[in-house]
């Protein structure tokens, strides 16, 4: 009989930590005080320029957005206090909706107060049984979670496998649910959204796309999406600088999340600054602005890995212990780029994921790329 059998959770959790400890895979929160990338860490009383964000075009601290905040914690308060549902929906929750569902190129969009409760939601909403649900295998977490809450018979994609993912969804004669991020938020590699959108053409089947890393594509019009039912998840906390996520989507799709979403009927929802921060961020990301921002962002990129096709540049090192000195290194020089090691990455893939901003100035960039060359490590785009 086990500890947890027994009743006695102490001795268990307290078992559960020493396999934590003992694996060398402890972790404990860093306090960064910081405003765009530069800061300190706080315990260590270090300055720092983070290479860690999800800031991917620098809005956290655009002036604009900044002030349309401000704006709105003046007129609404710091909370909604409620669900949308109940009390909780303002003028600006559906402003901002209607800007998402344009910049989308779809009918509407529905907020959520997290990427990650959208993912939950829109595929707990959407699959259940008798559905399979095909997830290629380099999903994000908030999507295996989606599965596992739907009660779908999942099945996962080897991937990047357009042939395999043919296959597994040809498999099954009842309705099929596929999804899959746009831009993998560990390898920073992208999707093949023409190729997957053709298999769900053929087959019928539903396509939920999740977006939130795509800030440099991949970005299908709707011409691109015809004829297949498309969910389109995003998040306004990277690439719009705020809090929150949402699902673009057609009508149907959208009354049927209103109405049976959990993750956003039973919980509160997203602050007014927070929604009214990622409406004038989505303004500034479409305008002239917005294209200075990704042309900048995508030189960044381009000194450290040319032609990458994301922000999120890995530098795969392999073993733990190896990942963790370079980290180390490069916080010596200043540098803030954490580790990332199992269980978020594979055994013998622990690596620096390098993720670029368009508010890292270039003389930051040449900071970093040096850094690395004087590591020894093997830098992407570059021979072995």
């Amino acid at each position: 009989m086990t500890e947890r059998e027994r009743g006695d959770w102490a001795r268990w959790i307290d078992g559960h930590l020493d396999g934590i400890r003992t694996s060398g895979r402890w972790r404990s929160y860093r306090d960064l005080d910081a405003r765009g990338p530069v800061g300190r860490l706080v315990d260590e009383q270090r300055g720092v320029v983070t290479f860690a964000s999800n800031d991917y075009l620098g809005l956290t601290a655009h002036p604009t957005v900044i002030d349309a905040a401000h704006e709105a914690l003046d007129r609404w308060g710091a909370g909604s206090g409620g669900s949308r549902l109940i009390t909780g929906s303002r003028p600006v929750h559906t402003e901002l909706e209607g800007e998402l569902a344009a910049w989308k190129q779809t009918d509407r969009a529905v907020l959520f107060p997290t990427g990650f409760a959208a993912n939950l939601g829109v595929i707990a909403t959407l699959a259940g049984p008798g559905v399979r649900v095909v997830s290629d295998s380099l999903n994000h977490a908030s999507i295996i979670d989606g599965t596992r809450l739907s009660r779908a018979e999942v099945v996962i994609a080897p991937h990047a496998d357009v042939a395999a993912l043919e296959r597994l969804v040809a498999a099954h004669s009842g309705p099929t649910l596929v999804v899959a991020d746009t831009v993998f938020s560990m390898d920073g590699d992208v999707l093949d959204v023409a190729a997957v959108v053709e298999v769900c053409r053929r087959h019928g089947a539903l396509l939920v796309l999740d977006e939130a890393h795509a800030v440099l594509g991949p970005e299908p019009t709707s011409n691109d999406l015809d004829g297949v039912e498309v969910v389109r998840v995003g998040t306004l906390s990277k690439t719009l600088g705020s809090l929150g996520g949402f699902a673009a989507c057609s009508d149907r799709v959208a009354d049927l999340l209103v109405n049976a979403a959990r993750s956003s009927i039973f919980t509160t929802a997203l602050s007014p600054a927070d929604a009214a921060a990622a409406l004038a961020a989505t303004r500034i990301v479409g305008a002239a602005e917005g294209d200075e921002l990704r042309a900048r962002l995508r030189r960044h990129v381009d000194r450290l890995a040319p032609g990458h096709p994301s922000p999120i540049v890995p530098v795969v090192l392999g073993e733990e212990e190896r990942a963790v000195a370079a980290a180390a290194a490069l916080l010596e020089a200043g540098l803030f780029v954490p580790a990332i090691r199992p269980p978020t990455v594979a055994p013998g893939t622990s690596r620096l994921r390098v993720t670029f901003s368009a508010a890292h100035t270039d003389d930051q960039v040449s900071r970093l790329v040096g850094a690395l060359a004087g590591l020894g490590v093997d830098l992407p785009g570059t021979p072995s």
